[in-house]
């Protein structure tokens, strides 16, 4: 149904911050947003998505496109009403099921503005003379019939409400304190009232604040890791690769160009970007800032263990660990808990030739009614465990062993004589992460850290792995830096991330011993990286 919505627009909307009148058109980007956004559903007929995210840098042009959507969202056909001779969607306007109302929220009057303003010029096109009734004013627009308005965390009208459509702008500043959580909930609730849908528009959050916008990427990737019940959100995010230089003119200038993409002036947008390199390199300009504006890149919290752009520089999807090869892993279990959300269960390989880490398995709590009583399923990790050493050479496994004692005695009394690497001779597995051991585990971290830090080794880039290093926070200690959650009730698990320290310190350990290396014909050693 989305071309419908792209030839209303351009048809009846004027392009804003004009001096004389020109169609608003959409970028080939903006357009492909679109058409994803309004899919249909072939069997119910019901249109696909009820959530969107748009996420692109400061000034590549979200607000004027989220106020042409809310234009059309009052006033087009969006509503699913059958299909054509053709077989093609047709659509509605709300109007003929509703009084439609539209709204604009922000947490402040002054970022409602950034979508309002140009909302107002828009509307100044050929659709005031389509639509008898239509009046733009400074604080809403009366329509034909319904309206749009703009809102904020301080309205208190919120609650009995129900848009159609309603467009959460600058969610990565919707937090707790400012009620940001709370007004994003109740606006979804109300659109769900009468089959609405709302569309986010944050530039890059920083984790670990617990905004809209990070929470709207969380819900992301359970829907990409397959943990999600419902995957009615369609998010959108570019940000700049992870090696961009911001020092380099040239690395930089690539990474703008495709972050910012069709608004780009190198492809021919509105977004100047010598300008760009300008404010970048200004001294004024903090690098946290600026990786977060205008490379959209979800950087880190100020206690971040390891930062996001750091993570994905190493990442490697294409490697692949093949049965067979030689391999070492790493465990992180835990139990049942008292109160709160249980810890993660998680197993992490690491292949001892290049120092490539994988995830074999990760076994954590279903949000909601779903995890209630759950408990982490023994037996499906204990049989984890046993395929890992059935389909790959192990040559060494460090595993903490807090909570899983008898377990972890099984897997050293099984398999214990054939490692090669072994915590200690009495208990080759075994190897805590807790108690009396604080100088070993800060130096584990640390070399873990620094492999990453300096490319020395890469991961699948899966969400999991990622999301369980990123939650991981530094907290100073006597013996150095060591990893925590950001507080010990949060659902946010670094279990994973435990798991494949433990990994790395075994392929350490390997490599120090020797394996992994291969003879060449002329009996010289070639190690393998």
């Amino acid at each position: 149904m989305g071309f419908e919505v792209i030839d209303w627009i351009s048809e009846m909307l004027a392009a804003p911050d004009r001096g004389d009148y020109e169609p608003f058109m959409l970028y080939p980007e903006q357009e492909d947003f679109v058409l994803r956004f309004y899919e249909i559903n072939p069997l119910t007929g019901k249109r696909r998505f009820r959530r969107g995210v748009i996420s692109r840098p400061r000034g590549w042009g979200k607000s004027p496109f989220l106020g042409a959507l809310a234009i059309v969202e009052a006033l087009g056909p969006v509503v699913p009403a059958g299909w054509d001779a053709e077989g093609q969607p047709v659509g509605k306007p709300w109007s003929e099921v509703r009084t439609p109302l539209v709204q604009i929220a922000a947490v402040s009057e002054t970022q409602t503005k950034n979508t309002w303003a140009p909302l107002l010029e828009m509307l100044q096109g050929p659709v005031i003379d389509e639509y008898p009734g239509l009046e733009p004013l400074d604080t809403f627009v009366n329509l034909p019939r319904g309206r749009i308005e703009p809102i904020t965390s301080s309205a208190r009208t919120v609650k009995g409400n129900k848009p159609v459509f309603a467009v959460l702008d600058q969610t990565e500043e919707w937090v707790r304190s400012n009620r940001g959580n709370r007004l994003a909930e109740t606006m979804r609730i109300n659109a769900a009232k009468v089959g609405g849908t709302t569309i986010e528009s944050p530039n890059a959050f920083i984790p670990g604040e617990g905004s809209v916008a990070e929470e709207s990427a969380a819900f992301w990737g359970k829907i990409r890791e397959g943990r999600a019940k419902d995957d009615g959100l369609y998010y959108d995010h570019r940000e700049a690769p992870p090696e961009t230089d911001m020092a380099d003119r040239d690395s930089l200038i690539a990474g703008l160009t495709y972050t910012y993409g069709d608004s780009a002036d190198r492809n021919g947008g509105h977004v100047d970007l010598d300008t760009l390199v300008a404010t970048i390199w200004d001294p004024s300009t903090d690098p946290q800032t600026a990786r977060a504006d205008f490379l959209n890149q979800i950087t880190h919290a100020s206690d971040s263990w390891i930062s996001q752009p750091e993570w994905a520089g190493v990442a490697d999807a294409e490697k692949i660990v093949r049965p067979g090869e030689e391999i070492v892993l790493g465990f992180d279990g835990s139990r049942r808990r008292s109160r709160g959300v249980t810890d993660a269960t998680a197993l992490v390989g690491c292949r001892v030739a290049d120092g490539h880490l994988f995830l074999v398995g990760c076994w954590e709590q279903p949000d909601g009614p779903f995890g209630q009583d759950w408990q982490v399923p023994t037996v499906e990790v204990l049989a984890a465990v046993e395929d890992a050493f059935k389909a790959y050479r192990v040559v060494g496994m460090y595993a903490d062993p807090a909570k899983w004692e008898s377990h972890v005695a099984t897997w050293e009394a099984k398999h214990g004589r054939r490692l090669k690497v072994k915590s200690s001779t009495q208990h080759p597995i075994e190897w805590w992460m807790t108690g009396g051991r604080s100088n070993m585990i800060v130096r584990a971290l640390e070399k873990f850290r620094s492999s990453v830090v300096d490319g020395e080794l890469t991961h699948d880039g899966g969400s999991v792995l990622t999301r369980h290093i990123l939650n991981s926070r530094r907290r100073e200690s006597r013996s150095g830096i060591q990893i925590a959650k950001e507080h010990p009730e949060s659902p946010r698990k670094i279990d994973a991330a435990v798991a494949a320290v433990l990994a790395w310190q075994c392929r350490v350990d390997a490599v120090a011993k020797g394996i992994g290396k291969k003879r060449s014909r002329t009996g010289r050693v070639v190690v393998l990286r």
